[in-house]
């Protein structure tokens, strides 16, 4: 807030600014100079005044408490000498109150404002008696002094009006700035997750049929098997090229194919790659759901074989797909599975961004992972 205080032009001035200060004190300068008084003590009573509204002027951004002083001063006195024939001291009395008006006084309110205003009332009214005006004369003040009060009020709340605008801009930009930041980051959190539910699959497979063939080669001296173990291994390199090719597709355009189907494809995949059984089971009637939730069940089917294969290569997984309430995932493969690293993280952080939730952990002998999200 007092960065942006500190860029407004002239603080309370706004747009008006230095332009509004130097035209008020033209114009004060300018009829003092057709001033006539008789005596000189008036010269340089009126020349003080304006030497002090001059200051206080120039003080009422940096210093404003000794503005409103010098301001007041220059007010309430000059409204003592307007009684002065051929003076002019209102022009000063009225200038002071308009600049008194727009300081900032956002600490006192107004309370400055009606005391300086009753003090120029007073000033009049003693100048009258002193220098023997009539009561129009003093009407004629007062009325002056109250438009030119009203004239500076009107100025101040546009005044705050355009700081208040300029400080809604600014924090608007500021959350808007915000929102981008936390969209980039989910963004980024997103595709982290995307990468990692293929390459880890991928790169897994990859990993488990190039180990084969080493060990072929290494204890058995089996060129044959490590060389059909190498081709698969190209396939599954091809194939994963593929599947990082579809998720980048996935992430421009919300085209996935159906859950069942995606499913029943990734259980043959697993089942060819390992040489492990895969059973498929769809209970319940398979409805359309939204492009988020097929993928974040689709990924979580992905990584649940891919942990089958890493930490019970060759065992049987049962797949259950349900259809109800919600839709329900259920991988079940023997022996334990680790459930630290990313994978698990990466599944229930999407599943979460779709209303669902993820367990997964020993069952008995078993490994069992389920998902949930909404059916619709």
């Amino acid at each position: 807030m007092s960065n942006l205080k500190a860029r407004l032009p002239g603080g309370m001035h706004g747009d008006s600014g230095w332009l509004g200060r130097v035209m008020t004190a033209a114009v004060a300068i300018g009829v003092l100079g057709t001033a006539r008084p008789a005596d000189r003590w008036v010269w340089f009573a009126l020349g003080t005044g304006l030497a002090a509204f001059l200051a206080g002027t120039w003080l009422m951004t940096s210093r404003p408490r000794l503005a409103l002083v010098l301001l007041s001063t220059v007010a309430i006195g000059n409204a003592l000498l307007a009684g002065v024939p051929d003076s002019n001291a209102l022009v000063l009395v009225l200038v002071a109150l308009t600049t008194i008006v727009i300081v900032d006084l956002s600490r006192t309110g107004f309370r400055p404002i009606l005391a300086v205003g009753i003090g120029v009332g007073v000033g009049f009214g003693l100048s009258r008696w002193w220098f023997e005006r009539s009561d129009s004369w003093l009407l004629t003040q007062l009325m002056w002094a109250a438009i030119l009060i009203a004239f500076g009020l009107n100025r101040r709340q546009y005044e705050i009006q355009v700081r208040q605008t300029r400080e809604l801009l600014v924090q608007t930009r500021r959350a808007q700035s915000e929102r981008a930041r936390a969209a980039a980051l989910d963004e980024r959190g997103r595709i982290a997750r995307d990468l990692h539910d293929v390459l880890a699959h991928s790169l897994g497979a990859l990993s488990v049929q190039l180990e084969v063939a080493e060990a072929l080669l290494d204890e058995r001296r089996d060129v044959d098997g490590a060389l059909e173990r190498v081709r698969r291994s190209r396939r599954l390199a091809v194939q994963g090229l593929n599947e990082a090719r579809n998720a980048v597709a996935t992430l421009r355009a919300d085209d996935v194919p159906e859950l069942p189907e995606a499913i029943r494809a990734l259980a043959e995949q697993h089942k060819a790659d390992h040489a492990a059984p895969v059973q498929l089971t769809v209970e319940g009637t398979p409805a359309k759901l939204p492009s988020a939730t097929t993928v974040a069940l689709l990924n979580t089917a992905r990584e649940a074989l891919t942990n089958a294969a890493k930490h019970a290569p060759g065992r049987p997984v049962d797949i259950k797909l349900v259809y109800g309430a919600a839709v329900r995932l259920v991988v079940r493969n023997p022996g334990p599975t680790a459930g630290d690293g990313f994978g698990l993280v990466g599944m229930r952080e999407r599943l979460a961004l779709v209303g669902g939730t993820l367990t997964a952990g020993p069952d008995g002998d078993d490994w069992l992972v389920i998902a949930e999200a909404p059916n619709e």
